[in-house]
């Protein structure tokens, strides 16, 4: 399989419900393919979409995983996760995962340092919300490290926001409403990646929310 998006150099944007569903090695598993680096055993980032009844085998992660469900409940053998859960899955775990009911997932395979050994998961509606970066902003931390954060937005009111700067790079998935900056306008289910050294003003129609992670750019190989 060719590599995709795999410049990390360059800026991107990607409307991932224009993006074709493409055939995963598990009958009934499709995913869109946002960016990545390597056949199956892959470096990458997708929507992963489940059919009811459909799961993978049983398999390690040894660069580890997160995922964010977006529609349906992901399952595997340690539990169910309903849309709105994050979930890290550390170098070394196991797991065959499946869906029931069917589900859709945003998922990063292969992108943990080696040293990054924190599991998690997180119901994303149960969050306690802080003060954002800006005016009318909140903001929930979901993960943190020196090489990366992981956090979620959420837009109350207009706000004329400060520029920010991502010396180690940014991501975003639009999970609700739409974000502009002055390079465009990005609506719900948009992807947008930007190289490290970026500088950004990311401005969200009120309501709007999304996942973010910033700091993973630096040495994306």
């Amino acid at each position: 399989m060719p590599d995709v998006r795999a410049d990390f150099s360059r800026r991107e944007v990607v409307d991932t419900h224009a993006e074709p569903w493409q055939p995963s090695p598990a009958a009934g598993v499709e995913r869109r393919l946002l960016d990545r680096i390597g056949d199956e055993l892959a470096r990458a980032t997708s929507i992963v979409r489940y059919a009811p009844g459909s799961r993978f085998a049983a398999h390690d992660h040894a660069l580890g995983e997160e995922f964010l469900v977006l529609e349906g409940v992901f399952e595997d053998e340690h539990g169910r996760y309903p849309a709105g859960t994050y979930v890290r899955n550390p170098p070394g775990t196991r797991h065959t995962p499946g869906a029931s009911e069917g589900c859709t997932i945003f998922v990063k395979l292969r992108q943990f340092p080696q040293d990054d050994l924190r599991a998690c998961v997180i119901d994303t509606h149960q969050l306690a919300w802080t003060e954002g970066p800006s005016a009318g902003v909140r903001q929930c931390v979901l993960h943190a490290t020196a090489h990366e954060t992981v956090t979620l937005l959420h837009f109350d009111a207009p706000a004329e926001p400060a520029p920010v700067r991502y010396p180690g790079g940014m991501e975003c998935l639009v999970l609700a409403g739409s974000l502009s900056d002055e390079r465009g306008h990005y609506p719900v289910g948009c992807w947008l990646r930007l190289p490290p050294g970026s500088v950004q003003q990311l401005r969200g129609t009120v309501g709007s929310r999304a996942w973010i992670k910033t700091g993973h750019l630096v040495d994306p190989a």
